[in-house]
């Protein structure tokens, strides 16, 4: 129902439908009537803006404001808009979410799945609170999968080498990966920033200085082990993008049949190592965590392990 009174020299009238508010002045009440009864027999208030259009102008407005996201997200958004093809964006529901989550499961983890949920979810919001192009969030109530369990695995010195070796002998861009590999088994860094780390070494000062992130919007500082300065020393400036040396990896993993490992167990292979010899606070300076409760999740060192060298 229309709210219709006296607003300065006029008349003002408000209407909601759909969660969405809208309000018009008119210099008489009968003007305003005529707009409510108008107003009131349109379906909805939601604007016609599709699924691809909300996409782009999220790519054009709220990706430009983190680091590094942009090639990320836009792959992301592609394989959505795949998904439900040309809609418009008020016609997609919580059900329809859901047969999403659904499929995307068969395929990839629950872990992924959130990742995922985020970006999209972000999206939606913004679409409700600052474009109010619909009136709620589809994703509001959809069941969403759990966190995938802490991983547990390290890479072995026999799997290792295979992979430095096979690395070399097809040269090119896999071999710059394998070499951000054998740098990441020496700092404990990530892909991103293993192959970013020849181009931040400072010899002299013995440290990386890695760019700014979509999580850390200040350049770090990290220290190195002597074996990380020996390994960079060595390195030449490695100009694989992250996605396509992910890609490379995991065809070169295959190609070796070394199955149930991923590049990011490199990190935890280097901090499990690394703990042997050093204190906490040194290991959290160099792994970077905030909360040095999660180096439990990085540390993998075994009972049966602990138990033979103690």
């Amino acid at each position: 129902m229309a709210y219709i009174g006296k607003f300065r020299d006029g008349w003002r009238v408000q209407i909601q439908k759909d969660g969405i508010r809208r309000s018009k002045t008119f210099p008489t009440k009968r003007e305003c009537q005529a707009w409510a009864i108008a107003e009131e027999s349109k379906k909805s208030f939601a604007k016609k803006l599709t699924l691809r259009q909300a996409c782009d102008d999220y790519l054009k407005t709220a990706t430009l404001e983190k680091r590094n996201a942009q090639e990320w997200e836009s792959h992301r958004f592609d394989a959505f808009c795949s998904h439900f093809g040309e809609v418009e964006l008020h016609t997609i529901t919580s059900a329809s979410i859901g047969k999403w989550r659904d499929k995307r499961l068969l395929t990839v983890s629950g872990s992924t799945v959130l990742r995922e949920v985020n970006l999209y979810r972000n999206l939606f919001n913004i679409a409700v609170d600052e474009w109010k192009v619909i009136p709620n969030n589809p994703f509001k109530g959809v069941r969403l999968p759990k966190e995938n369990a802490a991983r547990v695995t390290v890479w072995r010195w026999q799997q290792i080498k295979r992979i430095l070796r096979a690395g070399q002998a097809r040269g090119g861009k896999t071999l710059e990966v394998t070499q951000a590999f054998h740098i990441a088994l020496r700092t404990a860094m990530r892909l991103q920033e293993a192959l970013a780390a020849p181009d931040g070494f400072d010899s002299v000062r013995r440290v990386v200085t890695i760019p700014p992130s979509k999580e850390n919007p200040l350049p770090q500082v990290v220290p190195i082990t002597r074996q990380g300065y020996r390994t960079l020393l060595a390195m030449p400036k490695l100009r694989v993008s992250p996605n396509e040396a992910s890609t490379l990896f995991s065809d070169l993993q295959a190609q070796l049949g070394i199955k149930g490992l991923q590049f990011r167990d490199s990190r935890a292979t280097a901090l499990t190592l690394m703990a042997r010899r050093m204190d906490i606070l040194t290991l959290s300076k160099i792994s970077r965590h905030k909360d040095i409760r999660m180096l439990q999740v990085y540390y993998r060192e075994t009972a049966e392990e602990i138990s033979r060298r103690l």
